[in-house]
C-alpha cells in the first residue's frame, strides 16, 4: 500500500491554474481543486514537504501573484486516482481543429478535427492548463509533414502525439519520470501513433539523438534555462523551438538567455498570465 501526503493550501486571490501550474516543478502525483483551496498530492518516499510549497508560494507573493496562503499537510493510504480523474476530465475543444478527450468519454469529429484521447494518470498533460492549449496552438500552426520532433518533458506525450498526427515522421517523446513513460506509452498505443512516437525516460544529456526540425518543452523557467545549451546542439540549422511552461515575467530572462544560445524569437503567445514563445535558430 503507498502512502501520499496530502497537502492543502490555501491562498488568495484563488488564480487555480496560475499557482497549480507553479506547483508541477515539484515531483507530485496529482492537484485537485475544491472550493476554496487545493489538495496536492505526491508519494511520501519522494520526501516533498511543506516546506517546498511554502517556498513556491513566498516567491509568488514576492511577485504580487498571492497576497495570502496557509500550508497544511496529512499522509493519506491508497488514492483512487481514476475516480478522482473522471469526476473532472472533460473534453476539451483546445483549438477548432484539436480536441483533446479521455478514454471514457465518446466525441464524433467533424470533417478535418484532430481527436487526441489522454488519460493523465500522474502526468502532467490534459489540455485544460494554458501551458498546454498554447503549445498545442503553437504545435498546429508550425509543425510540418515529414519532420523530426523532439518532446522535452513530455508528460502525457499530448504533444508528441498531436506532431505526429499533424504529420511528423518522426517525434521522440522524453521525460525523467518514470510514471510518464508508462503513461506516454499506453497513450501512443491508444491513439495509434507508436510508429511514430517513440517515449524514452532519461535526461535530455543523456539523449542520442540530434539533428531536429522541431524541440517542444513545456517545461519550467529553471529547467528551460538549464537545458538550453542542450537543446541548442539538438536543433538544425533554422530549426524551431516551442517554449512554454513559463509565467510572463519570465519573458525577459528566456528570450535573453535563448538569444545568447542563438536563438531569435519569431512569435510570443499569451493566455492569462502564461506565455509561449516560438524562436528560430
Amino acid at each position: 500500500m503507498k502512502s501520499y501526503r496530502e497537502v492543502q493550501i490555501v491562498f488568495s486571490p484563488f488564480n487555480v491554474d496560475l499557482i497549480s501550474g507553479l506547483f508541477w516543478q515539484l515531483p507530485i502525483e496529482g492537484i485537485t481543486e475544491a472550493d476554496n483551496h487545493l489538495l496536492v498530492y505526491s508519494l511520501v518516499e519522494r520526501g516533498v514537504i511543506e516546506n517546498n510549497f511554502e517556498n513556491i508560494l513566498q516567491a509568488a507573493k514576492r511577485e504580487n501573484l498571492i497576497e495570502y496562503f496557509l500550508v497544511t499537510s496529512s499522509v493519506v493510504e491508497n488514492i483512487n486516482w481514476n475516480e478522482e480523474w473522471e469526476k473532472k476530465i472533460q473534453t476539451i475543444k483546445v483549438t477548432d481543429k484539436v480536441i483533446i478527450k479521455p478514454s471514457f468519454r465518446n466525441y464524433e469529429p467533424k470533417d478535418g478535427q484532430i481527436v487526441i484521447t489522454i488519460d493523465p494518470k500522474m502526468s502532467f498533460g490534459t489540455g485544460e492548463h494554458e501551458t498546454t492549449r498554447l503549445m498545442i496552438e503553437s504545435v498546429e500552426k508550425y509543425i510540418t509533414k515529414n519532420s523530426h520532433v523532439l518532446d522535452v518533458g513530455s508528460g502525457t506525450a499530448i504533444l508528441s502525439i498531436l506532431a505526429a498526427k499533424l504529420g511528423a515522421a518522426k517525434v521522440f517523446a522524453i521525460d525523467n519520470d518514470e510514471l510518464c513513460l508508462e503513461n506516454g506509452l499506453e497513450n501512443i498505443l491508444v491513439n495509434n501513433v507508436q510508429s511514430k512516437v517513440n517515449v524514452v525516460n532519461c535526461e535530455l544529456h543523456d539523449l542520442n539523438e540530434f539533428n531536429f526540425d522541431f524541440i517542444l518543452a513545456n517545461i519550467n523557467k529553471h529547467i528551460l534555462i538549464d537545458i538550453a545549451p542542450e537543446i541548442s546542439k539538438r536543433l538544425k540549422p533554422e530549426g524551431t523551438l516551442i517554449l512554454s511552461g513559463l509565467l510572463d515575467t519570465d519573458e525577459t530572462d528566456i528570450k535573453n538567455l535563448y538569444n545568447k544560445n542563438g536563438f531569435n524569437v519569431i512569435e510570443m503567445k499569451r493566455m492569462n498570465e502564461w506565455i509561449a514563445l516560438v524562436l528560430k535558430l
